[in-house]
C-alpha cells in the first residue's frame, strides 16, 4: 500500500530547540532485513523497541521515523504524563467509576514503563520526574469542576489536595487562580530530552533507529516490505506506532479524529523577571475545564521559561497553516498577559502545533491489523502515558503474552465511525469552539 500522507508538523519543536544539537541523523540508505520493524519513533515506538529489547534479546530491531527524534508530536506536547482519568470531552475529566479505575491502572502502567526506561538509561529529573500536577481553577465554575473531580477522586480512593488562593499564588506567582487541585501521580517530562535519552539508550542496546526515513509504502510479500526514499526494510513483524497516521496507511478510514492543539514558549526569564514573578521554579498546571489553558513553568537547560497551551482544532487533512498558528498566538498572548501581568515585556520565543488522534468513543487501537502487522495507535490526547502503554502492549500481543491491560485493549470496540465530510469537520469544530466559549476565564 502506498502511504497517503507524510507527517507535517507546524512550527518548531521548541523542547528540542532548547537542547544541544543532536548527532547527525542516520537515514536508511540501503536494503536491510530485520526480525522486527517499528514505524514511528515517538512514545509508542520507542516503548515498543524497549520492550522488544528485553523480551526478544538477540532479535534485530529496526525503527524508522519520518523526522528527527523529538521533532514530531512526541516532542510537541506540554510534558504531562497523567495517571488519573483525563477525558477531554468531560466537564471535569471524570467518567464512570469502574472505567476510570481501569484507565488509571493502564495510565500508571505506561508511566511505570517510562520510569523504567528513564532509570535504565540514566535520565535526569529534568527529563522525567514523578512530581504531580495541579488542576488550576480561575473561575467559580472552574472551582466547581475541581470540587466535583475531587469527590470523584475520593470515590476512586485517590490522594489529592485542594489548594486555596494563597497557595496557588505561592506556587505560580500569579493572582489569577481561585483554587487548585493537586494530585501526586503525574510525571513531568522535558519531552525532547526524554525521547532523545531513550533513543540513545536503545541504540546502545543495538536497536537501529533511522531518522529522516519516512515510510512511503508498506506491502506484504512473504514478509512485510517497508520502502523509504533511499532504502527498504524486510521484516516478518511490523508495529505501526504512528498514532493518527494509521489512516495514512489505509486502516480505519473515517474512524479517527485528527485534532491539533497549540502552544507558545516564552524566552528565558531574566533574574529580575524571576524575582518579580516569584513562585516555584518548576510546576505544571492543567485547567479545571479541559478546554482551558494549560500552563507550565520550567527551569533547566534553556533557562527559566513559561509554556502556554490552549485551543483545539479538528483538521482531517492533518495539516494546519502558518496563519492558524498566528491566529492562535493571539489567544496565547491574552492568556499569558491575564495570568502574568508583571511579565508584560516577556515575549514568546517559540510557537507550534501538535497533532492528537482521538476516537469518538475514547478507545485506542491496539490490535493485529493483518498477519504480522500490529497497531499501537490512537492515544486520545494522552500520548505520553497511553502511547508508552500502547507500544508495550503491541509487543506483548505480537509475542503471545497476556495481561489484564492487554485484555481490556483487545476487548474494546472499534473507534466509532465519523459522520461524512464535511459534516464531521463542521460539527467537530463547532463543538470545540462552543466548549472553548463555555470555558470562559479558564481559557
Amino acid at each position: 500500500m502506498k502511504v497517503a500522507r507524510l507527517p507535517k508538523d507546524p512550527g518548531p519543536a521548541a523542547w528540542n530547540r532548547l537542547l544541544p544539537d543532536a548527532d547527525p541523523a542516520t537515514p536508511l540508505e540501503e536494503n536491510i532485513t530485520a526480525d522486527w520493524l517499528i514505524i514511528g519513533a515517538g512514545f509508542a515506538g520507542l516503548a515498543a523497541a524497549h520492550r522488544l529489547s528485553k523480551q526478544a534479546p538477540g532479535d534485530r530491531i529496526v525503527v524508522l521515523d519520518a523526522v528527527r527524534v523529538g521533532d514530531g508530536p512526541a516532542g510537541r506536547n506540554s510534558g504531562f504524563m497523567i495517571d488519573l482519568p483525563h477525558d477531554l470531552t468531560s466537564a471535569d475529566y471524570a467518567g464512570a467509576l469502574e472505567s476510570d479505575k481501569a484507565q488509571t491502572q493502564d495510565n500508571r502502567l505506561g508511566i511505570a514503563h517510562a520510569r523504567e526506561m528513564a532509570q535504565e538509561y540514566g535520565l535526569s529529573d529534568e527529563a522525567f520526574s514523578v512530581s504531580g500536577k495541579i488542576n488550576g481553577a480561575a473561575t467559580a465554575k472552574g472551582h466547581a469542576h475541581n470540587v466535583s473531580f475531587a469527590k470523584h477522586l475520593t470515590a476512586l480512593g485517590e490522594p489529592h489536595e485542594m489548594l486555596d488562593v494563597a497557595q496557588m499564588r505561592d506556587i505560580t506567582g500569579s493572582d489569577y487562580y481561585q483554587s487548585g487541585l493537586f494530585t501526586p501521580g503525574c510525571a513531568m517530562i522535558q519531552p525532547a530530552m526524554f525521547m532523545r535519552g531513550i533513543a540513545s539508550g536503545l541504540r546502545s542496546n543495538h536497536v537501529s533507529i533511522h531518522e529522516m526515513s519516512p515510510v512511503t509504502s508498506l506491502e506484504r510479500q512473504t514478509d512485510w516490505v517497508a520502502t523509504t526514499p533511499k532504502g527498504r526494510v524486510i521484516a516478518p513483524r511490523v508495529i505501526l506506532a504512528v498514532n493518527g497516521h494509521l489512516n495514512s496507511f489505509g486502516y480505519l478510514p473515517r474512524r479517527l479524529m485528527h485534532v491539533f492543539t497549540y502552544a507558545s514558549m516564552t524566552r528565558a526569564l531574566s533574574e529580575q523577571e524571576r524575582s518579580s514573578l516569584g513562585g516555584h521554579a518548576a510546576w505544571g498546571l492543567t485547567p479545571a475545564d479541559p478546554m482551558g489553558t494549560t500552563v507550565r513553568r520550567i527551569s533547566g537547560i534553556g533557562g527559566d521559561r513559561i509554556i502556554i497551551r490552549n485551543r483545539f482544532t479538528f483538521d482531517p487533512s492533518m495539516e494546519v497553516s502558518d496563519k492558524r498558528i498566528n491566529d492562535v498566538a493571539r489567544d496565547h498572548d491574552r492568556a499569558f498577559a491575564a495570568r502574568f501581568p508583571n511579565l508584560s515585556d516577556v515575549g514568546m520565543d517559540f510557537r507550534w502545533g501538535g497533532r492528537l488522534c482521538v476516537s469518538r468513543n475514547n478507545v485506542q487501537v491496539i490490535s493485529e491489523l493483518d498477519e504480522g502487522l500490529y497497531s499501537a495507535c490512537c492515544q486520545n490526547g494522552l500520548g505520553t502515558a497511553k502511547g508508552t502503554l500502547a507500544g508495550g502492549l503491541a509487543v506483548d500481543l505480537a509475542m503471545g503474552r497476556s495481561s489484564d491491560s492487554l485484555s481490556r485493549a483487545l476487548a474494546a470496540d472499534l473507534p466509532s465511525r465519523l459522520p461524512p465530510a464535511p459534516l464531521s469537520s463542521i460539527g467537530a469544530n463547532f463543538f470545540l469552539k462552543w466548549q472553548e466559549r463555555q470555558a470562559g476565564g479558564e481559557l
